[in-house]
């Protein structure tokens, strides 16, 4: 397939630009359907004029209807475009990426979609797709599935659906997050998951941030007890990577704490914990529920991070060793190989 493809760039190198557009533009309205020209247009950053014509070819070919409330994938179209997803890796280069990043990171498994979430939002969609067939792929018969906040996790709610083969699920909130924008936090996350899944869950209503003391008294609660036994039994957790500076900010951490993250380098964060970019843990907010010490134990680990800048954090996270599938985009993957090429040199 590989040298086919490659014959095809040389002596038919249109073909697979027009390919590669008809491609995006039918993987687009999967994630946003229904959805009106301009809008998808927009969207896509090209003329309304020149996405007529594709949207008409594409329509008599019976791969999407158009509504009085926008454009959808016909059960063809969807079929086609599942078809089309391992061919259209090779054709845009991210077989070859995943496997090299994966070989840089020592991971088990990579996954890469396409573009760059930091210039095009629905990309991160497309890694919230990404995550749910991955996760779908790791369920068993019963499953506890803990998920931490943050926008990227939200996108794995939003393209979460029914599993067909109706296996238990509950999700619960990887860590206590009340402080924080209640539409990134843990909890909200979980119980949209948990919806869209046709599964159940359980929240833990207990802050962020704690003190030490606070910390010791509340997980002796009985109702938190119980609800930190389920999350410390999770048979998969789902989580984010984020910007350390981005994450305190975020988190309204206390001046102190700041000062030590700026000073300390952090570039990471993941479940409470701040890296450095060798990986190593400067600090340590005092938190309700999944430790870094625990994720040894569970079977099923998945992290969901992109856009290129956060490059630097997902190599410093992946300093250590993890038992990890990553999912991430393009705009990552190549600004952090860049980044690693970069340092080789020097």
């Amino acid at each position: 397939m590989n040298q086919l493809i490659q014959a095809q760039k040389k002596l038919l190198p249109d073909l697979l630009d027009v390919m590669q557009k008809r491609y995006e533009i039918l993987q687009y309205i999967r994630l946003t359907e229904p959805i009106g020209r301009r809008s998808l247009a927009a969207s896509l950053g090209i003329s309304e004029r020149i996405l007529r014509a594709e949207v008409q070819f594409l329509k008599e070919q019976n791969l999407l209807e158009i509504k009085t409330t926008g454009m959808i994938l016909t059960l063809e179209g969807s079929n086609l475009l599942k078809v089309l997803e391992d061919t259209m890796k090779d054709v845009l280069g991210l077989t070859h990426l995943e496997n090299t990043l994966k070989e840089r990171l020592n991971l088990e498994q990579v996954i890469i979609v396409s573009g760059d979430s930091d210039h095009s939002p629905w990309v991160k969609k497309e890694m919230g797709r990404a995550a749910v067939a991955c996760m779908k792929s790791r369920f068993q018969g019963e499953n506890i599935v803990a998920v931490t906040g943050g926008t990227t996790l939200e996108a794995v709610a939003e393209m979460m659906t029914p599993d067909s083969k109706n296996r238990k699920l509950l999700f619960v909130p990887a860590r206590g997050g009340l402080g924080e924008n209640v539409r990134n936090q843990a909890n909200t996350i979980c119980a949209h998951m948990a919806e869209k899944a046709s599964g159940t869950y359980r929240l833990l209503f207990v802050p962020g941030q704690l003190s030490k003391e606070a910390y010791s008294s509340i997980i002796e609660e009985p109702s938190i007890k119980e609800v930190l036994q389920t999350i410390q039994s999770s048979s998969m957790v789902i989580h984010g990577i984020g910007d350390a500076k981005t994450m305190a900010e975020r988190r309204n951490t206390p001046e102190k704490d700041l000062k030590k993250i700026e000073e300390n380098e952090a570039v990471a964060e993941a479940f409470g914990y701040y890296f450095d970019r060798h990986g190593e843990v400067i600090h340590k907010v005092h938190s309700v529920g999944i430790q870094l010490e625990d994720l040894e134990s569970i079977p099923n680990i998945i992290a969901v991070a992109g856009g290129s800048s956060k490059a630097e954090a997902i190599e410093a996270y992946f300093k250590k060793p993890r038992n990890t599938v990553l999912i991430t985009d393009e705009g990552a993957a190549k600004q952090l190989l860049r980044e690693v090429s970069s340092l080789n040199i020097n």
